[in-house]
């Protein structure tokens, strides 16, 4: 008989049915078609199994990477993460997508020791850069470096690992599936290993893998929200890097709803990665133009800027309005690069090929901050006050235009919030708006409680007229903090 419990120190006891889909997934394992599978784990060796969800990015989105505040929802949909260790110094990764199963091996001591062939995250990002097909095991495998490598030679170096991932979250439709996965494998490496580490030391581990191993430029707000969020709250982020200020209540009688338009969305594209490049560049001309003194520090520049240490969110509108005049609708690399050097932001390069919106990419930010910051005002008093429902739904529209005036639309999105605004508060519905890093993905929509079969209309519609596959998100679910880690341990006694 397999024994269940949680890890001590986990906040909460949590509930059982969140581990459930894993637990059916291990039950089924034994009768799989591949014998790799069926094989994978042993029966004399405790079970690790650690998840953490998709979010619904209700409002901030993009702006995260300029410091903004955001409000974000954990979805009930999750990655999960079984982990087992073993004797052979391997790390073995098997992932189920569609209906094939992936495999991926490598040496840990490649990977662990920082003078193995794989034992940088840039040398790990190069191997993955050329190895397309696997290119999926990143987020796991990066994960296993940077948390391992914290770790103690002595106390790893007899042991490998075994990583089976399972998920509900639909991958490419801008609800952190990457996100889900990093979070779900870094808190099952970390409590396997012994690592003590905190859900906001954890999420932010999880995006410098994102950012350094798989590529992708993105914030914090989405490792932040799969690690930190709780269950139909809104977490309410500032993203300075990181630091959480508050689960706001979804106010009686209102939810937010999430529709997906089927059109994929990846943060390591193209626009995402223009978008936040030309945003850093406006903040270097605000800073050039307001006398910050600048040093160039190698390919970056660094800025000292005690005024608004470094991110555009914390220019106010008023601000913005009197240092942007000299903002370009556009500015190709090369001429930035030849007047101002470079700019702050690790994760981005500027390429002198290409253009870039800057006034529009830097505005987004700071009118988003300060929509964030009045939209959290009005949460506060929807309850009392269920009028200002209007107004939020405003704001999210408001926003949403914003994205496709910085280039991050796409029509779908753009065909699913329209519909939304024909429905409009006579049906229950307030407002919407793209999510994410836009480009496709999903629709965050506000509606009341009863409004369930109004959204789901409004998709079928979309899918009628369209073609594309949708899905319907309306539940919220914990974060990898609230349920923690599960340990099933094998016993003695007969099955």
């Amino acid at each position: 008989m397999i024994r269940l419990r949680h890890l001590p120190d986990v906040h909460t006891a949590g509930d059982l049915v969140w581990f459930q889909p894993a637990l059916d997934r291990l039950r089924a394992l034994p009768h799989d078609a591949d014998p790799r599978v069926r094989e994978f784990f042993t029966g004399d060796a405790p079970l690790y199994i650690a998840r953490a969800p998709g979010r619904l990015d209700v409002m901030g989105g993009i702006a995260d990477y300029s410091g903004a505040r955001v409000l974000e929802l954990p979805l009930a949909c999750s990655t999960t993460v079984l982990l087992q260790r073993h004797s052979t110094r391997r790390c073995d990764v098997v992932t189920r997508r569609g209906l094939q199963w992936h495999f991926f091996s490598v040496a840990l001591a490649s990977l662990v020791d920082r003078n193995g062939e794989l034992g940088t995250p840039a040398a790990l990002a190069a191997w993955f850069a050329g190895h397309e097909a696997d290119r999926w095991a990143g987020y796991v495998v990066g994960v296993v470096q940077l948390l391992l490598q914290r770790v103690a030679q002595d106390r790893r170096a007899s042991w490998g690992l075994r990583i089976l991932i399972d998920s509900t979250i639909p991958e490419g439709r801008g609800v952190a599936s990457s996100a889900a996965l990093e979070v779900a494998a870094a808190a099952a490496v970390a409590a396997s290993s012994g690592s003590a580490m905190s859900a906001t030391e954890l999420a932010a581990a999880c995006q410098a893998v994102e950012n350094q191993v798989v590529g992708a430029p993105c914030g914090i707000m989405d490792q932040m929200t799969s690690a930190c969020g709780r269950r139909d709250r809104l977490l309410r982020l500032c993203c300075q890097p990181g630091t959480v200020e508050g689960h706001i209540e979804i106010p009686a009688g209102f939810r937010f709803y999430g529709i997906d338009s089927g059109i994929s969305h990846a943060v390591s594209g193209v626009d995402y990665g223009t978008v936040r490049t030309a945003a850093f560049m406006g903040y270097r001309m605000i800073a050039a133009a307001a006398g910050c003194h600048a040093v160039r520090d190698g390919t970056r520049v660094t800025i000292s800027d005690p005024r608004w240490r470094g991110y555009l969110a914390n220019l106010t509108e008023a601000e913005f309005s009197d240092l942007a005049g000299g903002l370009p609708e556009q500015m190709s690399g090369a001429e930035f690069l030849q007047r101002y050097d470079g700019l702050t932001d690790a994760a981005t390069t500027v390429r002198p090929e290409h253009r870039y919106p800057v006034r529009r990419a830097t505005a987004h930010p700071v009118h988003e901050h300060a929509r964030v910051h009045r939209f959290a005002e009005l949460l506060g008093v929807l309850g009392d006050q269920p009028q200002v429902a209007v107004e939020l739904g405003r704001l999210m529209y408001d926003s949403h235009e914003s994205y496709g005036a910085c280039g991050l639309g796409s029509d779908g999105t753009d065909r699913l919030v329209e519909l939304v605004a024909r429905e409009g508060p006579e049906h229950g519905l307030f407002g919407a708006k793209i999510t994410g890093g836009g480009s496709g993905g999903t629709v965050a929509v506000l509606g009341t409680d009863r409004a369930e079969a109004v959204v789901r209309d409004v998709a079928a519609r979309y899918r009628t007229e369209t073609g594309r596959e949708t899905h319907v998100f309306t539940d919220s679910g914990p974060g990898a903090a609230e349920t923690g880690v599960l340990l099933l341990e094998p016993t003695k006694q007969a099955i």
